[in-house]
């Protein structure tokens, strides 16, 4: 009872400690809610919009006595307020007698023309090249950054629960929402702190990190990395506006008076410029859209403030609010640039108004502009190291000088609680089960092992029957010069053993100079993808499916082993060579079989290939963001391109090798953020075999027998159904991300989400290269007398786990046992 009193305590002091708040609800005469009523402290800029279920909250370090609450059709009231804390206000509004004449909202397909509020939205399209750093030859600033995560939602019962017995400690840092109204307590922190130079001349860029500094979790990639990917850059001018891999209409997009109605609300001074105040919400539920306001300079057309907030109907998971704001800096009569720019987001299983969840914060902090101070073009082409380890032993007084904005005390609490926590066995047995279902891995950090992929444990196939797996790495930190991985493998079926191990050695950090090698032991679908890879540990889902579609028979004994060596000459540009030795054999002989003539043999028929092959991959990703510097690095986003380009030489003779031959393939995948219209992900794959060789090591065009939902291959192809020696394919896929059903008044409630695939494959088989897999018992054909291809329709975000797709075959119809229509699907968590 004294622990909570003290809480309780603490609370009623952060209230009064503000100087202003106030939350409640805002009603029609009938009891219906006002979704985006217009909510200000009066005679103030500041103010709020309510939420789709009307709701409310607005917090003020001044002091205001009177709210004025909004909404286009109704009388304006002003609300007086009795204390400096207001809870549980319930406004009503009364319908408007009288018609409106200062501004007109437009629905449909009336006429903008005499909106004055879209007339300035118009002028604001023509100026907004003109304002900020793009005024400027060269430019420079420094920016500081602070990223929190918060525990919110916190009342009494969460406290006393069971779930933080003996952790109760923890509540002593407890804050409020100025944005939420909702209690929060933090638990993690990242300060980043840099100098950024650009010149608009030459369209180059560079960031100067100089230091960071991070509690919490910090020593886990998954985590750091979710962090990492959690806030991208974004502009508010553009079209639209990139989150959790959604794309968002902004409020000021050539394209928004078509998504959002916006009202002319208010005019004033706002740091000596006069200000036009504009309302905008969305016209329809269900769109990733956002409610807000902004304010614009009446003769720049510069935004001088914005605030953006994401509607509850917004088909986006996991999400509960995402609420941002600008302010911009008035350099000059010109000249605004942008000042501090902060982002909330609440994550939360429901959307419902008392769920829990977590806050992620973002600040940025933009100050000491510098124009016109040229640099040479090489001066952008030296980076500093970002995991420079003075970067992350910067004292204390580095960071008295480099914070532009200071930590409050809930922010300064962070590493003295986490120091703390770290010490109390229970926190530590949450903080590694939510580590393992992360990242797959038990960590034994007494032994610096990571014990697993845990997810990989179970398997099952036609030669094996049912599959155990076993596994572990090294790992002393993620930054790791080196690392050691294997694991072991039973079939209950064959009564075998299988094994794979691998080694990585990082030998130069600068140019990622990387040798590697290893060996593995195994039974494998071949034939799921066409570019080829030497991952000596990797393993396609096909070989190991509970499920598959018709017999899925056409497995292969692998004995591979691997020595290869990589660089980077160039961010983003691998170069790797290496050479690589395997014997491959059927794991099934009578179902199916590799045999090929061999006039060596006594009996002219050899049903094992041995070969020694030396590779040259180009990798190009341009646009690849990753985190770490040790052996292995963790990618922060996917929305780069990749180019590969691979050369193998198969050389006989060489340990006993049978086949002389060449291999040029090249692959190419995009992904396209196409507006409010979704993302479209594209790949183009081709490939040519010189020489003469057996099946094993011909290019299989890539079929899926089992009932899950992969890119890039032929969900209603059999494994081996068409063989190549010289192939082209194609893959599209769109998610509308429920575009089209959110205007589907009976769908646009589940939230679901739409996707269409189209694919096409082509390729030749050579006469002699038939002849000379004629033992084989399967049939050899190609696609090359038309293009193979299919199509789908799918359904996402079912249950928001769910995705079903449905698959449907344009032609080889006539092909044995051709499946004509199939079903797939696959689980995830997507926003």
């Amino acid at each position: 009872m004294k622990r909570f009193l003290a809480v309780f305590f603490f609370l009623f002091f952060l209230a009064i400690s503000a100087q202003t708040k106030v939350g409640g609800i805002v009603l029609d005469e009938s009891g219906e809610p006002i979704a985006f009523a217009n909510i200000i402290f009066k005679n103030s800029s500041e103010g709020t919009i309510t939420n789709d279920n009307g709701r409310f909250y607005l917090e003020s370090d001044e002091t205001y006595d009177v709210i004025k609450v909004s909404f286009i059709g109704y009388d304006t009231r002003e609300i007086a307020l009795p204390q400096k804390v207001n809870y549980g206000m319930e406004v009503v509004l009364i319908e408007s007698t009288e018609q409106l004449q200062e501004v007109v909202v437009y629905t449909g397909k009336q006429s903008k023309k005499d909106n004055p509020a879209i007339d300035i939205l118009r002028k604001i399209w023509e100026k907004k090249r003109e304002n900020g750093v793009r005024m400027f030859k060269q430019y420079e600033y420094d920016k500081y950054e602070k990223i929190e995560f918060d525990l919110n939602t916190i009342d009494s019962a969460l406290i006393q629960s069971k779930l933080f017995k003996g952790l109760e400690f923890m509540f002593d840092n407890l804050d409020t929402s100025r944005v939420t109204g909702k209690t929060y307590l933090p638990f993690f922190l990242n300060e980043h702190f840099s100098r950024v130079y650009g010149d608009n001349t030459i369209n180059r860029e560079k960031e100067d990190v100089l230091g960071n500094k991070s509690s919490g979790f910090e020593g886990n990639q998954a985590i750091t990395a979710f962090v990492e990917d959690l806030y991208s850059d974004y502009n508010i001018y553009d079209n639209y506006l990139r989150f959790f891999d959604k794309s968002f209409t902004s409020p000021l997009s050539k394209t928004g008076i078509d998504t959002y109605n916006y009202v002319l609300s208010d005019s004033t001074f706002i740091d000596n410029k006069w200000c036009y105040n504009i309302i905008y919400y969305p016209r329809r539920p269900n769109e990733l859209t956002f409610k807000g306001d902004f304010w614009v300079n009446d003769s720049t057309f510069a935004i001088k403030k914005i605030n953006l907030q994401v509607t509850k109907s917004a088909n986006i998971n996991w999400v509960k609010e995402i609420y941002i704001e600008q302010d911009f800096d008035v350099v000059n009569d010109s000249v605004f640039l942008l000042k501090r720019d902060y982002m909330l987001s609440d994550f939360a299983f429901s959307k419902k108004e008392k769920s829990r969840g977590v806050y992620g914060k973002r600040t940025t902090v933009f100050d000491n502009y510098k124009f016109n101070a040229n640099h040479p073009e090489e001066f952008y082409k030296s980076e500093s190291d970002p995991y420079d380890p003075r970067v992350f032993a910067r004292d204390s007084t580095f960071w008295k000088n480099a914070r532009l904005e200071s930590l409050n005390d809930d922010e300064s609490g962070i590493f003295k609680l986490l120091d703390t926590l770290k010490t109390v066995p229970k926190f530590r047995t949450y903080y590694d089960i939510v580590s393992i279902l992360g990242s797959g891995y038990i960590e034994i950090d007494k032994w610096n092992l990571d014990i697993g992929d845990i997810y990989s444990t179970f398997g099952y196939n036609d030669a094996e029957g049912i599959r155990l797996r076993g596994g572990a790495r090294t790992y002393f930190g993620q930054n790791d010069p080196w690392r050691l991985e294997g694991y072991m493998a039973y079939g209950f079926g064959d009564r075998k053993f299988k094994h794979g191990f691998s080694g990585k050695f990082l030998l130069d950090r600068k140019t990622r100079l990387i040798v590697s090698g290893g060996n593995r032991r195994d039974i494998e679908q071949l034939g799921i993808s066409l570019t080829s890879t030497n991952d000596v540990l990797g393993r396609s889902i096909a070989s190991s499916s509970l499920v598959t579609v018709g017999s899925n028979n056409r497995l292969t004994n692998i004995n591979l082993s691997t020595l290869n060596f990589e660089i980077e000459p160039a961010k983003n540009f691998r170069v790797s060579l290496g050479g690589s030795f395997r014997t491959l054999s059927s794991a099934l002989p009578e179902a199916f079989n590799l045999d090929y003539v061999d006039l060596e043999s006594p009996t002219g028929v050899s049903s094992e290939v041995k070969q020694f092959d030396l590779n040259t991959t180009l990798i190009y990703t341009p646009g690849k963001r990753t985190i770490g510097y040790g052996v292995e690095r963790v990618n922060i986003n996917d929305d780069h391109s990749t180019l590969v380009l691979n050369y193998t030489k198969g050389i006989s003779g060489f340990l006993e090798s049978d086949f002389d031959y060449e291999r040029l393939q090249f692959s190419y995948r995009q992904p396209w953020q196409v507006g409010g219209f979704g993302r479209l992900t594209s790949s183009v794959e081709l490939g040519k075999t010189f020489g003469e060789v057996p099946l094993s090591l011909l290019s299989v065009i890539p079929g899926n027998q089992t009932l899950f939902s992969l890119y890039n291959v032929f969900p209603n192809l059999d494994f081996y159904e068409f063989v190549t020696d010289t192939y082209a394919t194609v893959h599209l896929e769109h998610n509308f991300n429920g575009r089209l059903f959110s205007r589907i008044p009976l769908l646009r409630k589940f939230n679901l989400r739409e996707i269409v695939g189209l694919r096409g494959a082509w390729g030749q088989l050579s006469d002699e290269n038939i002849a000379l897999s004629a033992p084989s018992n399967i049939p050899l054909r190609a696609p090359e007398d038309q293009i193979y291809w299919e199509y789908s329709f799918g359904v996402g975000n079912i249950f928001k786990i769910l995705r079903i797709d449905f698959n449907f075959r344009g032609n080889y119809l006539d092909n044995p046992d051709a499946r004509p229509f199939g079903i797939t699907g696959t689980f995830g968590f997507n926003f």
